[in-house]
């Protein structure tokens, strides 16, 4: 009894490990296919969650413009519905707009019809705001589950993780930002994949979260990268294409 009692608990232990790593680590596809980036080594996709938030979305799509530069934007939806004129600015740029949720929830915490109104909601605040329908889908703190892939499938959405992050969420100046960033896109470049990267021009909690040190990060790395060495991408390019498993922390 005793050694059944530690098999069992060996494989409780193993099964929560798996679920963890399926759930929370970026590169996992253990619950299902997410985009996390193409062959290419060149190819770079910055992505910016959590808008729109002004000033600093708006800052952004400035300074994306001035470099020629399309960028992937996953919006949360209840600051789409108080701020829908910087989504339309958004797709009016030729970015792409991608679901955040409504509200920024950990979804695993929800039921079912909760995440379904996360989504949906999502969708139809974007919707709303630009007319246009919305394909793809970042699950917030990249938390995921066989019943969010589910949901999110059946309304249409693929699912997107990221390979790269600067951990711009927390109060890091824009050199260690950039730092970051360099030191896993050449990481990415030596496995020759493509490199997704996580950034954020707004914060989940309100509007007005200052996203200044990110600005500026963006600025250095629009102007520092050679863009004959880089190829920036928005993530429907990598739709259909293998996905290289990647480390994104």
């Amino acid at each position: 009894m005793a050694r059944r009692t530690l098999v069992d608990q060996a494989s409780v232990r193993v099964a929560t490990a798996l679920f963890s790593v399926g759930y929370a680590w970026p590169s996992s596809q253990i619950f299902g296919r997410t985009i996390l980036a193409g062959h290419n080594a060149r190819e770079i996709a910055l992505t910016y969650d959590d808008g729109p938030n002004d000033p600093y979305t708006l800052r952004l799509l400035e300074l994306l413009a001035r470099h020629n530069v399309r960028a992937t934007f996953f919006l949360i939806g209840r600051f789409v519905r108080q701020r829908p004129q910087i989504a339309r600015q958004i797709r009016d740029s030729g970015h792409l707009l991608g679901n955040h949720t409504m509200t920024h929830p950990v979804l695993l915490g929800l039921s079912p019809m909760e995440i379904r109104e996360q989504l949906a909601g999502c969708n139809a605040s974007i919707e709303d705001a630009t007319g246009e329908p919305v394909r793809f889908f970042r699950p917030p703190h990249g938390a995921r589950s066989p019943g969010v892939l589910r949901t999110a499938a059946e309304l249409g959405l693929i699912p997107v993780m990221w390979n790269v992050t600067g951990r711009d969420w927390t109060p890091l100046p824009p050199e260690q930002i950039l730092r970051r960033l360099e030191q896993k896109v050449r990481i990415n470049q030596r496995r020759k994949t493509g490199s997704n990267i996580l950034l954020h021009d707004g914060g989940q909690a309100h509007l007005g979260v200052d996203r200044g040190p990110t600005l500026e990060a963006t600025r250095r790395i629009l102007e520092s990268w050679p863009q004959g060495e880089h190829e920036f991408v928005t993530v429907e390019k990598w739709v259909n294409k293998s996905s290289a498993p990647t480390v994104g922390f």
